[in-house]
């Protein structure tokens, strides 16, 4: 983190840092990563997990971090950070060869509040995900019964970007990533250092950030085949 800061002041002609300058600079980094959050999936953020279904409980709630007074007894698998949900599947022995998964619906407000008997168990088909301050909730229907209180809710979530912590922390992204954070903490400095140089900055912040975008994730194979058509018929 030092050696990120250290390269930014230096975009900017600035040479001499002072200890206020990497207070300064590391306040930034922390709300370019939060804003990075409004920018889209970032596929290194993706994260998975089985969670443990009880029967006839409907809501699991996942804390932002240990730091919001909880334990980790009292957020589901001792996992914190999940900023949402992307996908997920109901899974049978987990832990045997005989693994099966059936997907799961995610459903928004107005079709879970539609729902007569939210507490009414049998085998969860549906969840709802609601994304609060302090920590996301994610409440399944119908909500497990005996037979399936054993299984597993298996989740892929999107994780929240780490905050910088100490200067000698390794940043919370892929080596792909390092030059448009160079870039934007740049013009996040800009802003209070050099406002004259806002607009320059600026445009090769987002010129690298796209860049990055592109790079991210993982290619897979796709196939078109176009569909016959014939008038009349």
């Amino acid at each position: 983190i030092d050696e990120i800061i250290e390269e930014s002041f230096e975009r900017l002609g600035i040479q001499d840092v002072t200890g206020y300058h990497l207070k300064s600079s590391r306040r930034s980094l922390n709300i370019m990563f939060q804003e990075w959050g409004n920018r889209g999936l970032h596929y290194w953020e993706v994260g998975e997990l089985d969670l443990d279904l009880i029967e006839g409980q409907a809501e699991y709630k996942f804390f932002r971090s240990s730091g919001d007074g909880t334990s980790a007894t009292s957020t589901p698998n001792g996992i914190y950070g999940i900023s949402d949900v992307l996908e997920a599947q109901l899974r049978s022995d987990r832990t045997s060869t005989d693994q099966s998964d059936s997907p799961m619906t995610k459903v928004d407000r107005s079709i879970y509040a539609g729902f007569s008997n939210k507490l009414s168990k049998g085998t969860p088909n549906q969840y709802w995900v609601q994304r609060f301050i302090d920590h996301v909730s994610i409440s399944v229907y119908p909500t497990p019964d005996s037979t399936n209180a054993s299984k597993d809710m298996h989740i892929y979530y999107i994780k929240r970007i780490q905050d910088v912590g100490d200067y000698t922390n390794a940043a919370d992204l892929p080596f792909r990533f390092i030059p448009c954070m160079v870039s934007g903490l740049a013009y996040y400095l800009a802003q209070k250092y050099q406002p004259q140089m806002i607009q320059q900055m600026k445009l090769l912040y987002e010129d690298e950030f796209q860049r990055a975008l592109q790079e991210d994730g993982s290619a897979s194979s796709t196939h078109i085949t176009p569909k016959a058509y014939y008038p009349g018929a």
